[in-house]
């Protein structure tokens, strides 16, 4: 099913995104008092590099194909998802805290998936909130961090200022919308 729908997303010039790896919706008594999308979702471990192998085959290095992975499990961004996003040109990945919004997990993302994958392998930071009034508190909180940690390499003599300071416009601005915009 994965297979096909990349294929379509080829033919058809859409982003294919993949979220795998959260049980939604863990608390029954949360779900049946609240609805669903309430919280409790939790990370399940999930195996990418062999189950990705034939549409990263097929359409990995098809300059068509925008394929976005997003999971809330952390380990596998070191592991397997930014060595993924780092060979195949049609893979980014997707920022985890679209769905967590923790501090130490986003410091995590940066320091496990930018030092195999880079910052332009990912898709910037982007929300599907529907909590409309927490998107400001989340877009601050995602710049923040990146700009910390930004510093932090520029401190360290790992990055310039300049570089830095684009690097920051990009991961808010520019590859999001790289990774959303409509291709002609």
């Amino acid at each position: 099913m994965l297979y096909e729908m990349a294929r379509m997303s080829v033919e058809d010039g859409l982003v294919m995104q993949l979220h795998p790896g959260v049980l939604r919706n863990h608390c029954r008594e949360v779900h049946d008092s609240y609805g669903p999308d309430k919280g409790f979702d939790i990370p399940v471990k999930v195996e990418f590099t062999r189950s990705l192998r034939p549409l990263l085959d097929s359409f990995g290095m098809d300059k068509t194909f925008r394929f976005i992975a997003f999971t809330t499990d952390e380990t596998v961004y070191s592991r397997e998802l930014a060595p993924l996003a780092g060979c195949y040109p049609a893979m980014k990945l997707g920022a985890p805290w679209w769905f967590l919004d923790s501090p130490e997990q986003m410091r995590r993302f940066r320091e496990s998936a930018v030092e195999t994958a880079g910052f332009y392998n990912t898709s910037g930071f982007v929300d599907d909130t529907r909590a409309l009034a927490s998107i400001p508190a989340r877009h601050d909180l995602s710049r923040r961090i990146d700009s910390g940690y930004l510093a932090r390499l520029v401190t360290e003599g790992r990055l310039g200022l300049a570089e830095a300071v684009e690097t920051a416009v990009d991961l808010t601005y520019n590859l999001p919308l790289q990774s959303y915009a409509a291709r002609n």
